[in-house]
């Protein structure tokens, strides 16, 4: 007796198929996260230029208002005192406070240094005039990292962007670290807010841009003939006008201050404190996007900075800029390259700015901090090639 056949139905894939569709999805997400990852980051700078392009305006915008000046914490005439903070409120006038904003219980925050002429309305023990007026810090030590230079979200500018310290404009999406702090800010109201809801501690976080000190004091301060020291001529803290800029497609004017793009890693291990990043100039391959005294900006690599660097140099020595325009040799005290060896020195960061702490000893820079002939200078040169 025969039997029919019996046919079977199948229901799935075997386990080969699976696995080679596993295979080719794993493949194919392989290939696509690096250029999704690349892509967000593109998005990111494409942010942090937009967030720079914006406070080029603000910039132009408050020149408008004062006289074609930049930016400047401090009165033009303090430098009869020789940037003495106590004795101008003693026997000049009481100084125009670094103010912060109001929060959104009415309280006024600011960076106060309150004595002497200053009407007796407000009681803040000392001042922080070394840690938030001039263009960088002239005390020693921990202030060498801080000054006027690194706070575009004061009230004073702040007027000319969106009246909020805490406004996402002030922070490259990249600069995680001061980022997380920051956001936590961003929604709630009033002008400034000292720490999100539930904290226990002030959270005064620092904006991913900084203008460039050395343009904000007078050029001889980074003079090519020599450094001068700013506590020992009137002029020195006088902000010069924007139009004095010699080389403005060349000279740096605000830039991000840490190290965002090509990072070896987010923190510092020789910092510590709220924000332990990276400094900009710390990574020879570090890129900062750039916005310069013409307007354009520019993502421009630490390397370049330091081959235009070297150039300089030799086009110093070439054409003999210090014996025809400053009667000597180095040893006179002349700078022959783009960025101001006595100045850096004086600020506290020796052979470049954060160099002691740098990632590897390939970086050795002070462009953006401290241009030589400051506003007048330049901190590229025209071709990098």
């Amino acid at each position: 007796m025969s039997h029919p056949s019996k046919k079977y139905r199948r229901d799935g894939f075997t386990i080969v198929e699976l696995l080679v569709v596993v295979s080719i999805i794993a493949l194919l997400i392989a290939i696509l996260l690096p250029a999704i990852g690349k892509a967000r980051d593109a998005a990111r700078v494409t942010q942090s230029q937009g967030n720079l392009r914006n406070l080029a305006v603000a910039n132009d915008v408050y020149a408008s208002d004062f006289n074609d000046r930049q930016f400047t914490a401090c009165p033009d005439d303090i430098g009869m005192v020789g940037g003495n903070a106590g004795q101008y409120n003693a026997q000049i006038g009481c100084l125009g406070q670094q103010l912060i904003g109001y929060d959104y219980n009415g309280g006024l925050w600011g960076y106060w240094c309150w004595n002497g002429m200053c009407p007796d309305n407000v009681t803040v023990p000392g001042c922080t005039f070394d840690y938030a007026y001039p263009p960088q810090g002239l005390l020693s030590g921990y202030n060498q990292f801080f000054g006027a230079f690194r706070m575009p979200n004061v009230k004073a500018f702040a007027a000319y962007v969106g009246d909020r310290f805490f406004d996402p404009i002030y922070w490259a999406p990249k600069d995680v670290i001061p980022y997380r702090v920051a956001e936590q800010m961003f929604d709630i109201p009033g002008e400034f807010t000292d720490r999100p809801p539930g904290a226990d501690s002030q959270q005064v976080v620092y904006s991913s841009y900084i203008w460039s000190p050395s343009a904000m004091w007078h050029p001889e301060v980074s003079g090519h003939c020599g450094f001068r020291n700013p506590r020992t001529f009137v002029g020195a803290f006088k902000s010069p006008a924007a139009g004095q800029c010699k080389f403005p497609d060349l000279k740096t004017r605000m830039i991000e201050h840490h190290w965002l793009q090509n990072n070896e890693s987010e923190a510092n291990p020789s910092f510590i404190g709220l924000d332990p990043s990276w400094l900009y100039s710390q990574g020879y391959n570090s890129a900062p996007v750039h916005t310069f005294f013409d307007g354009h900006n520019a993502v421009k690599g630490v390397r370049e900075a330091i081959d235009a660097d070297t150039r300089s140099k030799v086009l110093f020595a070439d054409n003999n800029i210090c014996q025809n325009e400053c009667g000597g040799g180095n040893n006179a005290g002349c700078e022959d390259g783009l960025w101001n060896r006595q100045m850096s020195s004086f600020f506290g960061n020796g052979q470049g700015y954060g160099y002691n702490t740098a990632y590897d000893n390939l970086v050795q820079t002070g462009y953006h901090m401290y241009t030589t002939d400051g506003i007048r200078g330049r901190d590229f040169l025209a071709n990098e090639g």
